[in-house]
């Protein structure tokens, strides 16, 4: 089993930033998965926002979020972070981490094994 917690979230203006943390553990985790982050807003389906390889020699970006945010990852750490600037009210929404074994790196939902609980981010205008 692999445990996964977000954490970073909260209300920010517009313009501003937020670092999202997710931290990994459990007896079958390791290094080599890919990690994800999803969005979720109320009355809207779950969109891929950022995804990093097990290395974190390659990242994925939403078109819509290309630009503004950075993912990176500590492997020594089991943590990735999701850095999150120029925020805009239209990114509210709860955020999700995801991990998955996959290759090459899954950039879409249904392809990620394990989900952690999701952190609020809301931006106001």
């Amino acid at each position: 089993q692999v445990q996964l917690v977000e954490s970073g979230g909260g209300l920010v203006q517009a313009g501003g930033s937020l670092r999202l943390s997710c931290a990994a553990s459990g007896r079958t985790f390791s290094s080599y998965y890919a990690m994800g982050w999803f969005r979720q807003a109320p009355g809207k389906e779950r969109e891929f926002v950022a995804a990093i390889s097990w290395s974190g020699g390659s990242t994925y970006y939403a078109d819509s979020v290309k630009g503004r945010f950075t993912l990176s990852r500590d492997n020594a750490k089991n943590t990735v972070y999701l850095h999150m600037n120029n925020l805009k009210p239209e990114d509210t929404a709860v955020y999700y981490c995801a991990a998955d074994r996959t290759v090459p790196v899954p950039t879409r939902a249904h392809e990620y094994d394990y989900w952690g609980q999701g952190t609020q981010v809301t931006v106001s205008s």
